[in-house]
C-alpha cells in the first residue's frame, strides 16, 4: 500500500505512547451534568425543558428556535431532574446557557427515550438527513458543523467521494484509533449509510501510517459487508495537520479544495470516524449522540485514558471517581490537541460533543517566550500546509490592512499553529489570525447593516 502525503506541513512529537492501544473505559456516572444548550457551529438552541422537569436518557432538551435553520438539538446524556438552567463557563472560554441534571441514582443510563430504529436503506433521504438531525449529530473531530448539512450538498455540487477521516494528527489523541479498532463494524456501517444518502459509490478511509496495525481489521470488515471495490483504505505519512480536511483531500485525490471554498467544491465530503460511528448509532439503535469518547492524558494525568464520558460530565468530577491527577505540578489544561485545542483555566468544565481530548499538562510541557521582532526568515512559509504567506498576514494586520491580510490568504488559514511552530522569534501568529478574521467579519457585518 502507497503512502501518500501532502506538501509541507510539520514532523511533531506524536506524544501518543501512554494512552496508544489502551480500550475506552467507560467512567461511572457523576451526581450531576451540565449540559451547554449550544454545542455545535449555526444557530442558537433554545432550551425545551424547564427547572422541575424529569428527562430521560436520550430526551431533546434543546433546539434551534426557527425549523430548518442551521443547527443540532441537544439530548440529555442522563435520566435524571432538571435541576437549574443558567450561565456556566464553557471549553471556548466563554459562558453559555447550560442545563444542570441531577442523575437518578439507579436508572440514569437505562431509563431511556431513543428513537426507534430506521432501516437508513429502506427509508427515503429526507427521512434519512431528518434521523441524523435528530439524532443531533456534528462534526466530532472539533468543529462541531452540523453532519446532515454536509450529507445535504446543494444543487449544482457533484458529490463522487466521501472521506472517513482517521488521520488524527493531533499529539497526545488516541481517541480515533481506539474506536477504530474497536468499532470496525460501526465505522463501515456509517460509512454505508453516509455512501446511500449521498448516492456516492466510493469511500475511502483515511489514516495516518502510525495506525498501519488497523488495516487487517477494517479491511476484514469491509469484506464481511460486501463492500469490497467500494470503501478502501489510504495510508498518509505522519504528518502535521494530515487530518485537516482540505490537507486530506489532497493526499486521498490529488484534489483541492479552492480559495474559500469547502470539501464539496472537491467532490467531497469528510466525516471523522467518530461521527460516522455515531451515524450508524442513530439509524440501527436510534441513540442520539449523547455520549462522547476522548482520550485524557499529559504528565499531570497519573492515569492517562481512553474514556467514554456523558456529554455534559464535569471535568473536575472524573478525578474523585475515575482518574488520578498531580495537582502539584498541573501548569496547564487544554480542550483537544496542544496545536489547535484551547487553553482553560479550571477542570470546572463540561465535555461537549465536539471534545476528542482533555490534555494536563505539567510546567515542563508547556513553554512561553517572550515575542521577538520579524526577521523575515520564512519558515513560517516553508511550513503553512495551505501554501500560505503568514508573514504576509501578520505585516498587513499590524497595520490594519484586512484587505491586503486576506489577499495573503487570511481567511483560508486553517489555524494549524505550524507556522507559529516554527517561528524562531515566537510570534503568536494564529492568535492574530483568529482576531484578524474576527475583525473582518464585523467589517462585513457593519458594511451589510450601512446596505
Amino acid at each position: 500500500m502507497s503512502i501518500k502525503t501532502f506538501k509541507r506541513g510539520l514532523r511533531l512529537p506524536t506524544r501518543k505512547t501512554a494512552t496508544e492501544g489502551k480500550p475506552i473505559e467507560t467512567i461511572p456516572v457523576p451526581k450531576q451534568i451540565v449540559i451547554p444548550v449550544n454545542q455545535h457551529f449555526g444557530a442558537p438552541n433554545q432550551a425545551l425543558v424547564a427547572v422541575g422537569d424529569r428527562v430521560k436518557r436520550g430526551q431533546k432538551i434543546a433546539d434551534a428556535e426557527k425549523p430548518g435553520s442551521l443547527g443540532a438539538p441537544v439530548h440529555a446524556s442522563v435520566a435524571g431532574i432538571v435541576r437549574k438552567i443558567e450561565m456556566h463557563l464553557q471549553s471556548n472560554n466563554g459562558d453559555g446557557v447550560c442545563v444542570y441534571i441531577d442523575a437518578d441514582a439507579d436508572r440514569a443510563l437505562t431509563d431511556t427515550a431513543f428513537m426507534p430504529p430506521l432501516d437508513a436503506f429502506a427509508c427515503s433521504k429526507d427521512e434519512a438527513i431528518a434521523r441524523v438531525r435528530e439524532a443531533g449529530i456534528v462534526g466530532m473531530g472539533g468543529a462541531g458543523f452540523p453532519t446532515h448539512v454536509k450529507l445535504s450538498p446543494p444543487p449544482g455540487k457533484h458529490i463522487d467521494a466521501i472521506i472517513a477521516n482517521g488521520a488524527e494528527c493531533e499529539p497526545y489523541l488516541t481517541i480515533d484509533e481506539a474506536l477504530m479498532s474497536e468499532k470496525p463494524k460501526q465505522l463501515i456501517r456509517g460509512i454505508a449509510v453516509v455512501m446511500h444518502i449521498t448516492g456516492v459509490q466510493n469511500a475511502i478511509i483515511g489514516m495516518e501510517d502510525n495506525k498501519a496495525s488497523l488495516v487487517p481489521v477494517l479491511e476484514q470488515e469491509i469484506r464481511s459487508a460486501g463492500l469490497e471495490g467500494k470503501i478502501s483504505i489510504g495510508l498518509c505519512r505522519t504528518r502535521y495537520p494530515q487530518g485537516s480536511e482540505k490537507l486530506l483531500i489532497s493526499a486521498l485525490t490529488g484534489r483541492e479544495v479552492p480559495s474559500g471554498g469547502l470539501p464539496m467544491d472537491a467532490g467531497c465530503v469528510v466525516n471523522n470516524v467518530g461521527t460516522l460511528i455515531a451515524i450508524a448509532e442513530a439509524f440501527d439503535l436510534g441513540k442520539p449522540l449523547v455520549d462522547r469518547d476522548l482520550t485524557v492524558s499529559g504528565l499531570a494525568c497519573k492515569t492517562p485514558k481512553n474514556i467514554r464520558a456523558p456529554i455534559g460530565v464535569m471535568l473536575s468530577d472524573l478525578p474523585q471517581c475515575f482518574m488520578d491527577v498531580d495537582y502539584e505540578t498541573l501548569h496547564k489544561i487544554l480542550f483537544g490537541g496542544p496545536m489547535m485545542g484551547t487553553s482553560v483555566p479550571t477542570l470546572d468544565i463540561p465535555v461537549q460533543k465536539n471534545t476528542s481530548g482533555v490534555i494536563l499538562m505539567t510546567r515542563e510541557e508547556t513553554s512561553a517566550y517572550a515575542e521577538g521582532s520579524c526577521i523575515r526568515c520564512s519558515r513560517c512559509i516553508r511550513a503553512c500546509s495551505c501554501g500560505l504567506s503568514p508573514v504576509l498576514m501578520n505585516i498587513a494586520l499590524n497595520t490594519g490592512d484586512l484587505d491586503e491580510a486576506v489577499r495573503a490568504g487570511l481567511m483560508d488559514c486553517v489555524e494549524c499553529g505550524g507556522c507559529m511552530y516554527n517561528c524562531p522569534a515566537r510570534i503568536k501568529l494564529v492568535q492574530r489570525f483568529k482576531v484578524g478574521k474576527q475583525l473582518l467579519r464585523s467589517q462585513r457585518q457593519t458594511e451589510r447593516a450601512a446596505q
